[in-house]
C-alpha cells in the first residue's frame, strides 16, 4: 500500500497546505476551533506560512476574539507585506475596534498595492466618515463608484456623508441610485429625505 502524503521533516504525514484545507473545511461548517486546530498544526510544520496566520486570524475574528486576530493578520502581513486580503481583513477589524486611523492606513497601503478595488475604497470612506472626514469620504465613494458604477452601498454612504454635510438635495440623488440598483437602506433614506 502507498502513503499518498509525503512526510515531512517534522515526521507528520500531513503538509501545511493539507492542514489548511481542512481547517477552511471546518469553517465553513462553523466550527472555527477546529479551523484554528487545523491552523495551528500547519503553523507549527510551516512557521512562516503567511495564509495559515490569515486564516487563523479570520477563525479568531469570527469567534470575535480580536486581539488573537489582530495578532494573526498582523503577523500575516509581516511574513507576507503584499498579503491584500490581510490587509482588507485588519482594516475592516480596525473599524470595529475603533481604530478608524488605523483602518485607514491599513486601507491605504491595499490601495498602493491595487488601485482599482472599489471596497477598499468604500470601506476608507466609512472610516473616515466615523471621523468626521465627510468630504474625505466622499471622495473615496466617488472612486469606489468610478471603479464599479453599479456599487450601491458606495451611492448609499456618500448619500449619507452628503447630509451630514447638508447637501440633502444631491444626497437623495445618491439615495435614489442606491435604490434603484437594489439597496433597501438606500429606498429608506430617499423616503425620509425626499420628503423633509
Amino acid at each position: 500500500m502507498f502513503n499518498l502524503f509525503k512526510k515531512n521533516n517534522t515526521g507528520n504525514s500531513l503538509s501545511a497546505e493539507s492542514y489548511i484545507n481542512k481547517g477552511i473545511d471546518k469553517a465553513e461548517i462553523q466550527d472555527f476551533n477546529g479551523a484554528i486546530s487545523e491552523y495551528n498544526k500547519a503553523i507549527e510544520i510551516k512557521p512562516k506560512f503567511a495564509l495559515a496566520y490569515y486564516n487563523r486570524a479570520n477563525s479568531y475574528y469570527k469567534l470575535k476574539d480580536y486581539v488573537a486576530a489582530m495578532l494573526d493578520y498582523n503577523k500575516a502581513i509581516e511574513i507576507n507585506p503584499s498579503h491584500l486580503n490581510s490587509y482588507y481583513n485588519r482594516g475592516r477589524l480596525k473599524i470595529e475596534m475603533d481604530d478608524q486611523i488605523g483602518a485607514i492606513e491599513d486601507y491605504t497601503i491595499l490601495l498602493d498595492l491595487n488601485p482599482n478595488d472599489a471596497v477598499a475604497y468604500l470601506n476608507r470612506g466609512i472610516a473616515k466618515d466615523e471621523l468626521d472626514n465627510h468630504q474625505g469620504a466622499i471622495s473615496d465613494y466617488d472612486k469606489a463608484i468610478v471603479i464599479n458604477p453599479m456599487y450601491a452601498n458606495a451611492y448609499c454612504n456618500r448619500g449619507i456623508s452628503k447630509i451630514f454635510l447638508g447637501d440633502k438635495n444631491s444626497a437623495c440623488l445618491d439615495f435614489k441610485k442606491a435604490s434603484e440598483l437594489g439597496d433597501i437602506k438606500a429606498y429608506e433614506l430617499f423616503k425620509e429625505y425626499s420628503t423633509k
